[in-house]
């Protein structure tokens, strides 16, 4: 795979121990070694295809067949505009170009397949979105179900990574209160039945769960309303199964800006769901700057967990660099916990996974989290009364600033958890200049603080970094912090805590 940045299935003992010990490496200093036949995820970034082309692929989900996993998702034509000059902003071109097939085995390296259908199968403009593929069992058809302007649209093929054939319509979903599907995704159970995880299309406040017909998936039959949110519209729905649970999860109705992830929980498929939860791990950094988008399990040799792939839609929010940013899911019992990385190793073969060398442990790094102007941004903490989120930074839509018309003392910090070793901190800054002291820094890390000062005059972007922080105690505290005078300024964006 190819910058910016904003469970277990587990009953033998040997595995809670080594996913144990996975965890404990990202949050106490114990280290987890990669497995050797790790391959790593990089998030932040667009990814690029076995032949370094872009990945187009968004709205979608993954099936595996044998030892193979099938990419399928939607290729927008602004997504492309967007991947040639980010800088540019945000585009509103969701018109359709096709939907692509991409193959793995590793879960990093993915082979560009081709496209399942074409804007011209299904008639040409319009929206279409929101793609999920089942095989049907009985036909022995692989089926693909996509939203299509105001209606689903199914397609068959032979093969998981054909061209798929067009095989009909639906208008409306019997028990839904606006008739037909908001956001989707397609689950299937371990018997073999798939089903429509989705909101209703106006509102969204309303989610559900239907099979498809289960003699050859052309249709999807009458939903179980399984829970109404009192608490605005659940979009970006999707579905996963640990230890015979089954885990429903949304994002908030932000249409295309990133959210915590909510999640509901049943031992029944279709009903008994307790009460909504936000997913561990999802609220420091907004679900890595995303929304849900798509859930499968890993499950090999000596492991099991759920990626989560989240959609950052950066084309459309203009949030950044990445459309895909995918993380693992592990359980704490039957806890969902969700692993915010922006990188990360795993073997598919295996059902492991570790954090990358290259990691950046800073949450929300780029300010991109919080999609309207905040002074108490997402994972960071202030003090002084000073600091906030502005629009325009040094990639994507914001940055952090701290600036006041009176004399100010203030500091805005992460306090972080991880792996004992030498990190170097980074960030980039503009500053005004003038204050008494500016500084980024780092401290409580098991020796006195370090730190660069920024209180001279930068106009342009400049990147700043902290070198040879030894961290012995599993935590650190960074962040940026300034005595300063009336009208004094500074502005920071993209962070970064790597290891090495």
């Amino acid at each position: 795979m190819a910058t910016k940045t904003a469970g277990r299935t587990i009953a033998p003992l040997l595995l809670v121990i080594t996913a144990a010990l996975t965890l404990l490496g990202g949050l106490t200093g114990l280290s987890a070694a990669a497995p050797s036949a790790a391959a790593t995820v990089q998030n932040d970034v667009f990814w690029k295809d076995t032949a370094g082309n872009p990945i187009y692929s968004q709205g979608g989900g993954v099936i595996k067949v044998g030892a193979t996993y099938y990419w399928y998702g939607a290729k927008y034509n602004g997504a492309v505009t967007y991947y040639n000059n980010p800088a540019k902003g945000k585009t509103g071109d969701t018109s359709f170009s096709a939907i692509t097939v991409y193959s793995s085995t590793d879960l990093a390296h993915w082979k560009f397949e081709g496209n399942a259908l074409t804007a011209s199968d299904v008639g040409g403009g319009g929206w279409v979105g929101r793609v999920g593929v089942a095989h049907n069992p009985t036909t022995g058809k692989y089926v693909l179900i996509s939203q299509l302007n105001s209606g689903l649209v199914f397609a068959t093929s032979s093969t998981p990574a054909g061209h798929f054939a067009v095989a009909g319509t639906q208008s409306s979903i019997g028990n839904v209160t606006t008739g037909m599907s908001g956001d989707q995704s397609v689950f299937t159970d371990d018997n073999g039945q798939a089903y429509l995880a989705f909101s209703n299309k106006s509102g969204r406040s309303h989610l559900y769960v239907a099979p498809l017909r289960t003699s050859d998936f052309l249709h999807v039959e009458t939903a179980t309303n399984i829970y109404n949110s009192s608490a605005g519209g659940r979009e970006g729905n999707i579905m996963f199964k640990h230890a015979g649970t089954y885990y429903f999860c949304s994002s908030d109705l932000h249409g295309w800006n990133a959210s915590h992830t909510y999640c509901i929980a049943s031992s029944k498929i279709a009903g008994g769901y307790g009460a909504e939860f936000v997913l561990q791990g999802t609220d420091a950094d907004f679900s890595h700057v995303t929304q849900t988008g798509l859930a499968f399990t890993v499950t090999g040799s000596a492991g099991s967990f759920v990626v989560f792939g989240g959609d950052r839609w950066s084309d459309f929010a203009g949030n950044g660099i990445g459309y895909n940013q995918w993380l693992p899911i592990t359980f704490n019992g039957t806890t969902p916990v969700f692993h915010s990385l922006s990188q990360w190793n795993v073997d598919a073969a295996a059902g492991t996974w570790s954090a990358g060398s290259g990691n950046n442990y800073v949450l929300n790094p780029s300010f991109e989290a919080d999609r309207v102007t905040q002074a108490a941004l997402a994972g960071w903490t202030n003090s002084g009364g000073v600091g906030g989120n502005k629009s325009g930074g040094h990639t994507g839509r914001w940055a952090f600033t701290q600036r006041s018309s009176s004399a100010y003392t203030a500091s805005t910090y992460q306090n972080i958890s991880l792996p004992n070793g030498t990190y170097t901190l980074s960030a980039w800054v503009q500053s005004g200049g003038g204050q008494t002291a500016a500084a980024v820094f780092a401290k409580n890390f098991g020796a006195g603080e370090l730190s660069t000062s920024i209180n001279q005059s930068m106009s342009g972007w400049t990147k700043v970094s902290v070198n040879g922080i030894t961290v012995t105690t599993g935590s650190i505290q960074i962040g940026v912090s300034a005595n300063a005078n009336a009208g004094n300024w500074v502005n920071v964006d993209d962070f970064g805590l790597v290891r090495g």
